[in-house]
């Protein structure tokens, strides 16, 4: 029944529309940014660990949508991290 209503006042008042698109697609928004930081292993919250990236597996995909992802170590990149390490 509160639907029923819901629906009832959107005609009435058909300014409120846009409202509540906007509303929802922020909330949407807000709720897709916050589970990507709790889920994403690449994504720096803390200042404790500045380099999180080496931990991320090569092997799981990490994006929504991945086509013919191949891994494989930079030479230049890995010449300057043994650098860095001494």
């Amino acid at each position: 029944m509160a639907n029923k209503g819901f629906f009832q006042l959107l005609m009435k008042k058909k300014e409120l529309i846009p409202l509540i698109g906007f509303v929802s697609f922020a909330g949407f928004g807000a709720t897709f940014a916050g589970w990507n930081a709790l889920r994403k292993p690449d994504l720096i919250l803390s200042k404790s660990d500045p380099e999180p990236w080496q931990y991320v597996d090569p092997t799981k995909p990490q994006k929504h949508l991945t086509i013919n992802q191949q891994w494989k170590p930079i030479e230049e990149l890995e010449t300057v991290r043994e650098m860095t390490k001494r």
